[in-house]
């Protein structure tokens, strides 16, 4: 239940309202955008709260207990400040919403209705659907350590500790899309840069960064295929760098990083084929499981 203010509670129970609906929009790189419904721009708290933006919102929900309301946003992509290649770059990936219900009148009178933090987003050909994801939604993230074969920790981080560089190529052959050819890597050992970073530094992408999702040497060429398709077509001498990718396994610490020491992990922790395995050898106090150093 909301508490209204003394003068917009006076103001809904009137036979006639002037009321519109805020958003705002705090990025992670602390931009902040506001948009509303009403077809005049409003201001207030250091915010204005653009009419041109075309946004709709539709139907939300709540829920009880600690279960993620939400609801989602609809706008045009050619919405004051709103671009699709900022959409494309993940700029508004978890970005802060909040929503007011305003008297367009007087804008001190004004109630917050809901904060939360977008989700999905998808796009068309002009525009966008946001879905906004209520405060419950910290409640389904992971939080704290988990106990899993695989390395928690980033490649580069300050858990992981590895010293990480990037090597610089210019693309010399692309579907323009998610296939890049780039002689200049030829050094690099095969599968090397798979499941590593690329960054655009030149170009119609540049700024752009995304995973790689597979590296192979093709003849004296190097083709790398990308997760995600960058916002604007990929141009033939386009520069990029590229850092090495790791999939979390302590041998590919050891062995490609030499940062074993620093695995994030617990390689040596038993599995499921462990634990219904049944009878033999991999029996509680058979074999090596002795409940002994496995390094002995």
């Amino acid at each position: 239940m909301r508490t209204l203010s003394s003068g917009l509670a006076a103001h809904v129970a009137g036979e006639a309202t002037t009321l519109c609906r805020c958003w705002s929009m705090t990025r992670r790189d602390g931009v902040v955008l506001g948009f509303t419904d009403h077809d005049r721009d409003l201001s207030f708290d250091g915010i204005l709260f653009r009419a041109n933006a075309g946004l709709e919102a539709a139907e939300s929900s709540s829920e009880l207990g600690f279960a993620t309301g939400g609801g989602e946003v609809l706008g045009a992509l050619a919405a004051s400040g709103l671009r699709e290649e900022d959409l494309s770059r993940g700029l508004y990936d978890d970005a802060r919403v909040a929503l007011w219900l305003v008297n367009w009148a007087d804008p001190g009178q004004r109630t917050l209705l809901e904060t939360g933090f977008v989700g999905e987003v998808k796009r068309s050909d002009s525009n966008f659907t946001a879905e906004v994801r209520g405060l419950g939604k910290a409640f389904d993230e992971e939080r704290g350590r988990l106990y899993t074969a695989g390395c928690s920790a980033d490649l580069g981080d300050a858990r992981c500790g590895a010293a990480l560089s990037s090597s610089s190529a210019s693309v010399s052959a692309t579907d323009g899309r998610l296939a890049i050819t780039a002689p200049a890597l030829s050094g690099l050992a095969d599968g090397y840069l798979g499941g590593g970073r690329l960054a655009f530094t030149a170009g119609a992408n540049a700024g752009f960064a995304t995973e790689i999702r597979s590296h192979r040497a093709d003849g004296g060429n190097v083709v790398l295929q990308l997760w995600q398709a960058a916002p604007r077509p990929i141009a033939i001498g386009d520069a990029f760098t590229a850092q090495a990718g790791c999939d979390k396994r302590f041998t590919t610490c050891r062995d490609k990083f030499g940062n074993g020491v620093n695995f994030r992990g617990f390689p040596h922790l038993p599995g499921n084929d462990f634990i219904i395995g049944g009878t033999g050898a991999g029996d509680p106090g058979a074999g090596p499981f002795d409940g002994g150093s496995l390094f002995r």
